[in-house]
């Protein structure tokens, strides 16, 4: 059968580096580039407040609809997919240069070296995170930052857990492993492309205060590496989600029972 679309191969535009940009730009300014900018005016607004910024709290997953539980659940499970829709565009974006997300290293081919590295990294990471924002809040340079505030419903952990595994797909596909990759197509140094790489982690915790900015930035490095090193997102998906499940659901856990917890 003749193919009757008026559109060749001809009609294709070379993958050139100034067309990797500005994908990257695009893909950033409708996802983390967005939060970051966000977070950015979110610290202004704390800073100029007029209570210091521990006396402030950063709630990370709290109720949408007070008093109606049904509709909480329904804005709860709409924002995680939404939210998830970069993941879909970076998908499309690499099939379209003759990739996918197995390029990045964002499928199942290694599932038990994935969860062990992931597992370690997630244990390391997490234990020093939770004691260097012991410190930054201490120390005034970081908002009170509760994880949960969700009502007390059957499906509060279930959403707890969904958040944070939206969380480390988002991020690690986006942030670590189509950036480094995309970057090096573009022929940046490993350093570079992995200093950016932290500093947008970083600048979209922002609304944190300054530990969340440190710290993250310091995660983000040492995921960069990471992902440079193994060439794999799943691993450091793997190692986000469980530091997040940990946080989410061990905060509600701990709320009230702890003299250390904030």
């Amino acid at each position: 059968m003749r193919d009757s679309s008026p559109y060749t191969a001809e009609d294709a535009r070379p993958f050139t580096p100034r067309l990797v940009g500005t994908e990257i730009v695009v893909v950033f300014a409708v996802s983390l580039g967005a939060s970051a900018l966000r977070s950015l005016v979110s610290l202004i607004g704390s800073l100029t407040a007029p209570r210091e910024l521990g006396a402030q709290r950063a709630v990370l997953v709290g109720t949408l609809a007070p008093g109606r539980p049904w509709l909480d659940l329904a804005y709860q499970l709409t924002g995680i997919v939404i939210s998830l829709a970069p993941v879909a565009l970076v998908g499309y974006l690499l099939a379209r240069s003759g990739e996918s997300l197995r390029t990045i290293g964002a499928d199942r081919r290694e599932p038990g070296r994935d969860l062990l590295r992931g597992a370690a990294l997630a244990a390391v990471v997490g234990g020093t995170g939770l004691v260097f924002y012991l410190f930054a809040y201490q120390a005034g340079i970081n908002l009170d930052v509760v994880p949960d505030r969700l009502p007390d419903t059957w499906w509060r952990v279930p959403v707890l857990v969904l958040a944070a595994a939206e969380n480390g797909v988002l991020e690690e596909v986006v942030v670590a492993g189509y950036l480094l990759h995309r970057l090096d197509r573009l022929g940046w140094s490993p350093w570079r492309a992995v200093a950016l790489s932290a500093v947008l982690r970083a600048s979209y915790h922002l609304y944190q205060g300054f530990g969340g900015f440190i710290g993250n930035l310091a995660m983000g490095l040492l995921f960069g590496r990471l992902y440079q090193r193994w060439g794999r997102a799943m691993p450091l998906i793997v190692a986000h989600t469980l530091i997040d499940i940990v946080a989410f659901v061990g905060y509600g856990l701990l709320r009230g029972r702890v003299s250390w917890l904030p």
